[in-house]
């Protein structure tokens, strides 16, 4: 074997891999064949043909056997660990990851988007719906599979998924579940995705002022980034979406919370997440925009909660006399 392979790094744990190689310009075909690869395992370019991805072994399997492929067809390839990159910190690369990644989402955001619309003003039928959302589905799967820095655009394009997949739901009787006691979720930490918006921000009010006045609250893209915290309005828990429910309505059933102005919140808040008009309330999507204006206006996540807590509150007052 030609391949020339160095490791620069006498720790086993190194952080990241890198591929450098040449090919001949000669080698059109190649070229192309090798951008494919990295493309499919998630590599990022930090310069020219010079790829990165994280020290790990099936990382590492992929860009040896890259590495030979490149020297048995004329090029040359050096794999290359390293612990730390000069001038990048480590951040900066996991940046760099995350952004190919938000490329990688936004590609399948608008026809998901579109497919959303279309069957929501009953343009599409539903076997139709459902084999153009598998195939959207699929690419979704593929990207998840390299998002190694678990992105927040992955987040959002889930949160996306599961809007789309209530669309092409069978309509059931939901499945009762046992009513929770607010004593045993009291004195706890909650943890839910970075950028709170409407049915986020209204779930931890709810939290506060009906369950437990002293609940903390942090942000994270997963529920394995705080182990300890009880994850709500994430993918696949127990307190989010359910059926045709926000998380918020979810809340309410669990808890068995029967306060009139909070259930006229819960129309809004559920209208404005889940945008299938189902109670009509318009009041919900200003709601939704003044959060995303905080956002933009470079909020802090427990900043945008704290202000949305006040926007909450004056809502719950004047229901209350209503």
């Amino acid at each position: 074997m030609s391949q020339k392979e160095r490791v620069i790094s006498s720790e086993i744990s190194a952080s990241w891999l890198f591929l450098l190689f040449n090919l001949p310009a000669k080698h059109a075909s190649e070229r192309v064949k090798v951008w494919r690869r990295l493309k499919k395992f998630g590599a990022v370019q930090l310069k020219t043909s010079t790829y990165v991805l994280p020290d790990e072994p099936a990382h590492y399997e992929r860009f040896q056997w890259l590495a030979k492929e490149i020297d048995d067809g004329g090029g040359e390839a050096t794999l290359v660990r390293v612990k730390d990159i000069e001038g990048m910190p480590y951040a900066a690369v996991v940046a760099l990851f995350n952004e190919a990644r938000a490329r990688d989402y936004d590609e399948i955001v608008e026809p998901l988007t579109q497919l959303i619309k279309e069957r929501k003003a009953r343009k599409m039928a539903a076997e139709t719906f459902a084999g153009e959302l598998e195939k959207v589905r699929r690419r979704f799967q593929e990207i998840q599979e390299i998002d190694y820095f678990q992105s927040t655009r992955g987040e959002d394009t889930r949160a996306l998924f599961q809007k789309a997949e209530l669309l092409g739901a069978h309509k059931k009787k939901p499945e009762t579940k046992a009513r929770l006691r607010v004593e045993d979720y009291r004195g706890k930490t909650w943890v839910t995705r970075p950028r709170p918006e409407i049915d986020r921000v209204g779930s931890a009010w709810l939290i506060t002022k009906f369950i437990d006045q002293n609940a903390k609250f942090v942000f994270a893209n997963t529920p394995a980034a705080a182990p300890e915290a009880i994850p709500y309005d994430m993918f696949e828990v127990e307190f989010s979406h359910h059926a045709d429910a926000c998380t918020f309505e979810t809340l309410i059933e669990r808890f068995a919370i029967r306060d009139r102005a909070v259930l006229r919140i819960a129309e809004l808040i559920h209208d404005a997440d889940l945008e299938d008009e189902k109670f009509h309330r318009v009041e919900g999507f200003g709601v939704e925009q003044v959060f995303k204006g905080w956002a933009k206006q470079g909020l802090t996540d427990q900043q945008i909660l704290t202000k949305g807590f006040e926007c909450f509150d004056a809502l719950y007052a004047q229901f209350k006399r209503t």
